[in-house]
């Protein structure tokens, strides 16, 4: 992961890896919500700092500034999110 290494350091790199999500292209192509949750079912216990170093790659902005101003709607796509994997799962 190169082009989007801005925010992620080694233990984030290693946990993405630990969730099969390796390469820039696997990164862009999940999203930060959907990266997130992969590494969170991967059996890593990520904070919401790894969401907002995610999103801040992604749109090459500190993390910080993330936190700051995109902390309310990302954490409601994060919720949305969460509740579809739940329904998937009672319905398999």
């Amino acid at each position: 992961m190169d082009k989007y290494c801005r925010n992620l350091g080694p233990k984030s790199k290693l946990m993405l890896a630990k969730a099969g999500i390796e390469t820039d292209a696997q990164l862009l192509a999940c999203g930060s919500i959907s990266a997130y949750l992969a590494v969170k079912h991967a059996g890593c216990s990520p904070g919401l700092n790894l969401l907002w170093a995610l999103e801040g790659a992604l749109t090459n902005r500190d993390w910080k500034d993330v936190a700051r101003n995109d902390r309310l709607s990302l954490l409601m796509q994060l919720e949305d999110a969460e509740k579809l994997v739940i329904k998937q799962d009672t319905h398999e």
